[in-house]
């Protein structure tokens, strides 16, 4: 079964989708929606939908649609998650699904009720460059592990969606979404949070995180450490330090890089992530967009009746309770307890 996917938005990352649907094996893409006929149109043409809707109702109402991709805004996420699995349309949804464990929530039972899926999307977890790293780690490659460090910094200057309060944004709710993910699937779920940041002093976002740091506490006595910033040159950093040795990942969330660094003493070796070219990759460089290919996949092959997707309603629901209880103590400048 071939899956038809819908776009729910003309954002940027909808473009990206695009390119993956295209890619990837089961998936067509079917139609685009937007507020705005004529801009929906044009999108359209350039990613190479057939149809556009100049509403996302429109695009909803479309019974050859099996599935929607929702790249909107944060706090638009769940609603048109729910709406879209009412409508009797499967759900991929841009990370983070939301700040609310309570949305995350609803949005599962909204599911779990039509009888349909919905995923967070959160590609890089996939990728056979995180599936390598979670191997080493689970066999000892770093001895135990102690330390979970991640960060993720970008340049998005003052009036940027991703510095509108209103819309979901600060650093954390933008990026802190990818390092507290890693801090879970490598170090377990925490039991407590403490962050700090540094406020945004202009724009709609005044007064939000433009910068956070946070210490969780993790199981088995390891710690996770991140850091984010949306005033920064780009960062993307993944290290897990064991008692043993430790990995280095530079491109943790795009997985472009085709290694990761196994370091052990004074020896160090460049570990391929795809040895026997099982999953199709594209040469390492700034133009592979694999993760996004491998996540639409996945997503595909789940609604059409295969596996199950690898990450599901439990998950989503603790990564919002985290996410929640980070921002809660970067606010109050308070330890929160899980």
């Amino acid at each position: 079964m071939t899956v038809r996917w819908g776009l729910l938005s003309t954002s940027g990352i909808g473009r990206v989708a695009a390119r993956a649907v295209a890619a990837a094996d089961g998936a067509d893409l079917a139609a685009v929606a937007g507020r705005e006929p004529g801009r929906a149109a044009d999108y359209a043409t350039h990613v190479g939908a057939p149809v556009s809707y100049g509403s996302y109702e429109d695009l909803l109402a479309d019974a050859d649609i099996d599935a929607v991709y929702v790249p909107l805004p944060i706090t638009l996420h769940a609603e048109w998650a729910v709406r879209a699995l009412e409508a009797g349309k499967h759900v991929l949804c841009e990370k983070p699904l939301t700040l609310d464990p309570d949305e995350a929530t609803a949005v599962f039972d909204a599911a779990e009720r039509a009888d349909r899926i919905a995923v967070e999307g959160f590609m890089w977890r996939l990728h056979p460059q995180t599936l390598l790293v979670q191997r080493l780690v689970r066999e000892g490659a770093i001895g135990d592990l102690a330390h979970v460090r991640a960060a993720l910094t970008v340049s998005a200057p003052a009036g940027d969606i991703r510095r509108t309060t209103d819309l979901g944004g600060g650093a954390l709710a933008d990026l802190g979404g990818y390092c507290v993910s890693a801090v879970r699937l490598f170090g377990g779920e925490p039991t407590t949070v403490r962050a700090v940041r540094t406020a945004d002093p202009v724009g709609t976002g005044a007064g939000h995180d433009l910068r956070a740091s946070a210490v969780f506490e993790l199981p088995a006595g390891r710690l996770g450490l991140i850091d984010v910033g949306l005033d920064l040159e780009r960062r993307d950093q993944l290290e897990l330090v064991g008692t043993e040795g430790r990995i280095v990942v530079d491109d943790p969330w795009l997985c472009r890089a085709g290694i990761v660094e196994l370091i052990r003493g004074e020896r160090s070796e460049r570990l391929p992530v795809d040895p026997d070219g099982a999953y199709r990759l594209a040469p390492p460089g700034p133009d592979n967009e694999d993760a996004y290919r491998i996540e639409f996949e996945a997503a595909s092959a789940a609604f059409a009746g295969g596996p199950a997707p690898a990450f599901g309603r439990a998950d989503a629901i603790a990564q919002a309770r985290v996410l929640a209880a980070t921002r809660r103590s970067a606010a109050e400048g308070v330890t929160v307890t899980l």
